[in-house]
């Protein structure tokens, strides 16, 4: 006679896994706490030095403040008043118009320079590459008060000299146009060295054998630098100019030093604006506000004058 009892639940398998919890959100970050633990400081620190930072001074770009102590929300108030504003888009075509005064020329001689500390027949290149990087890594603070004392009108060893051959003292940080060329020439003697190691860099890897060859069917020096060389190191420029666009818009220590943004605004840099703002005004909101834009307006910049550069490469 069969059974009349209902028959048990089925037993899982011998060996198979009982079901676990490990998929679950707390049980999975348990379950990883030792590595999570161990790379846990960089997102700390990336979270308090970074993320804070920005999301704090969106929240000041949204407020108009005077001082941390009392603050109004205004919502794009700030943003408006900005781009109406005279003195920060001046700040920002004087950045452009420093970057056409010094940017050309730093790029053509870091390239000479690199070609000929990279020239076989040039001898101690170690000690020449370090007196041409030497600038780069003085202080630019003291380099920025010897280049005052140099170019004063009166008492300045550069009009002492000029004055040796007849010419009259030239108001190099008294003239707007005058004071752009001397902040343009300590930029030059700042970066230089910087931006033809970069150079050399680059033509070390570029084989000889194709300047050789080029030289080989009757070009000359020149000719294999202009049509064998500059092309092939065409990316590496694009990266010093591209370093060259940021770091003119981000310039403050130099004209702070040297010319105090003046004469009459012309050298005062969209930095300089916003630490003025900042700590002079202590109008943070705006500030703020200024940051945001000069960022946009860096990164729309850079993008551009990198489409620009490398236009044609596709083909």
């Amino acid at each position: 006679m069969p059974s009349t009892r209902t028959p048990a639940a089925a037993a899982p398998p011998q060996g198979a896994a009982a079901p676990r919890l490990s998929y679950q959100p707390v049980a999975r970050l348990w379950r990883h706490r030792w590595p999570l633990l161990f790379i846990a400081p960089f997102f700390v620190l990336f979270a308090v030095f970074f993320l804070y930072p920005v999301g704090f001074s969106l929240w000041l770009g949204l407020h108009s403040t005077r001082g941390l102590a009392r603050s109004e929300f205004v919502g794009f108030g700030n943003f408006e008043l900005l781009f109406r504003d005279p003195l920060f888009w001046g700040s920002m075509a004087n950045a452009v118009i420093l970057f056409l005064i010094y940017v050309p020329l730093m790029t053509v001689l870091a390239i000479v320079l690199a070609s000929v500390l990279n020239a076989g027949f040039l001898r101690l290149q170690g000690l020449w590459r370090a007196l041409i990087f030497l600038p780069h890594i003085t202080s630019m603070v003291a380099a920025g008060y010897t280049f005052r004392l140099l170019l004063e009108r009166d008492s300045g060893y550069v009009n002492a000299a000029l004055s040796f051959f007849g010419v009259s003292p030239i108001p190099w940080l008294d003239d707007q146009w005058w004071a752009r060329i001397s902040l343009g020439l300590l930029m030059i003697w700042a970066w230089l060295g910087y931006n033809t190691v970069i150079m050399l860099a680059g033509l070390q890897t570029i084989p000889r054998e194709l300047v050789e060859a080029a030289k080989v069917d009757g070009a000359g020096r020149f000719q294999a630098l202009i049509r064998i060389t500059v092309p092939l190191l065409k990316p590496v420029i694009v990266f010093a100019v591209t370093l060259s666009v940021i770091g003119t818009f981000s310039m403050f220590a130099e004209p702070f030093v040297l010319t105090r943004g003046g004469p009459a605004r012309a050298t005062e840099t969209p930095v300089m604006q916003i630490f003025s703002t900042t700590f002079e005004e202590l109008r943070y909101g705006y500030a703020a506000a200024m940051s945001f834009v000069y960022f946009a307006v860096v990164v729309g910049v850079t993008i551009v004058q990198l489409a620009f550069m490398t236009r044609g490469d596709d083909r």
